[in-house]
């Protein structure tokens, strides 16, 4: 079935670095946007990835802890050029939001915050939600179709993940297992056992890092090491663990500090993970900021790399195929859920909601319009409104 590995890819690794550089600069719109633009791009528009190589790489970014877009970029990179397409591909894709939100960093540290941010978060908040839900509706009529069983995978992990406001790492993985054993039930049904054994033993072994008294680089490497190693999915995922582990444990940032870092995360392109860049930043200088990217990132290149050769060599066996069925369910139905948590947050009154109708529209209407195009209206719009009604 999966020829694209055996033939020769339609496009040099040169061209993958500079789409993945692209991306990276003018990607708006958090993980759900961007692992949908990777889709129309990469897959419908230039036709260098398979659909079937998409769907095991965006499952695979879902199963394994880590932000979801960086490493469906890196498994794409993977798909043709092995360690080094993943590798460049990784890298092009995080750096040029890396750079802006240390440059944004050193500006909110010189100049005592940033507070035309407000007004520019105000207006994006509600353009982002827009491109947010139009990203979750193709993604949900490509995905899940009319297939019964996908659709209550989806429908359960949307409503907790409005409920709790987080992604439950175990509920993929229930998602996939359940695809599974309905499809293609196997003959055995007790090899788990090893597998639960080690996901127990986790917050164990974090408890243990955290105890470790080390120099503040140290220390920031260790915990951002662990927010990437312990956190599953979208970027959105991230920022609770993040606010316990800055704010609360470490006392790092204040309240206001660590609001104004996520509106950062939010406004430049890329990942929104690329917060942590910003947080290094204000709590340790240039050589925080790299610490705690590199730090975030290492895990989850690495649990992207090791699986996907057996991930690309089974992924047509019947039971591999209904697991990832299930799991790509199940992460569709969390980024559809995460839609409402993060409208919850950015949709506040009756402009906001005006904005964010008219990006769906925008999208629905014009289909060639460019996120970036709304992200700088609605910005724009955000400064000249918030004045106006916050006066």
């Amino acid at each position: 079935m999966n020829t694209t590995a055996a033939t020769a890819p339609g496009y040099s690794l040169g061209q993958l670095i500079l789409y993945m550089l692209r991306l990276g600069t003018l990607g708006f719109g958090g993980p759900v946007a961007l692992v949908g633009y990777m889709r129309r791009d990469l897959v419908e528009r230039l036709g260098w990835i398979s659909e079937a190589d998409y769907r095991v790489g965006l499952a695979l970014a879902q199963m394994m802890p880590g932000p979801l877009a960086a490493q469906l970029g890196i498994y794409l990179g993977y798909v043709h050029y092995r360690v080094l397409g993943a590798t460049l591909a990784g890298i092009a894709f995080v750096l040029p939001s890396f750079l802006m939100v240390v440059a944004l960093g050193w500006a909110y540290a010189h100049f005592g915050g940033l507070s035309w941010m407000q007004a520019v978060f105000y207006g994006l908040g509600a353009a982002v939600v827009g491109i947010i839900a139009m990203s979750a509706y193709k993604l949900t009529t490509k995905t899940v179709g009319k297939d019964r069983l996908l659709w209550a995978i989806y429908l359960m992990l949307a409503v907790v993940t409005v409920v709790t406001e987080s992604e439950i790492a175990w509920l993929f993985i229930a998602g996939g297992l359940l695809g599974w054993f309905w499809r293609a039930p196997p003959k055995w049904l007790h090899k788990g056992g090893l597998h639960a054994l080690v996901v127990t033993q986790l917050p164990v072994a974090s408890g243990i890092l955290s105890g470790v008294d080390v120099p503040l680089l140290g220390q920031l490497g260790l915990f951002f090491a662990k927010a990437g190693a312990f956190v599953f999915g979208s970027g959105l995922a991230i920022v609770p663990f993040l606010y316990g582990g800055v704010v609360t444990e470490h006392h790092w940032l204040n309240d206001k500090q660590f609001v104004d870092a996520v509106a950062v995360a939010m406004i430049t392109p890329g990942p929104v993970v690329i917060t942590v860049g910003f947080i290094g930043y204000l709590i340790a200088g240039f050589a925080g900021a790299c610490v705690a990217a590199l730090a975030t990132f290492l895990p989850c290149y690495l649990f992207t790399v090791l699986p996907a050769p057996y991930f690309k060599k089974y992924g047509t066996l019947p039971g591999v195929k209904a697991f990832v069925d299930g799991i790509t369910a199940a992460a569709v139905g969390a980024i559809t859920g995460s839609v409402i948590v993060i409208a919850r947050r950015s949709i506040v009154d009756w402009p906001t909601i005006l904005l964010a109708l008219a990006t769906v529209l925008l999208l629905w209407r014009f289909k060639k319009l460019q996120e970036p195009v709304i992200v700088t209206g609605a910005a724009l719009i955000g400064l000249v409104a918030y004045p106006l009604i916050h006066h």
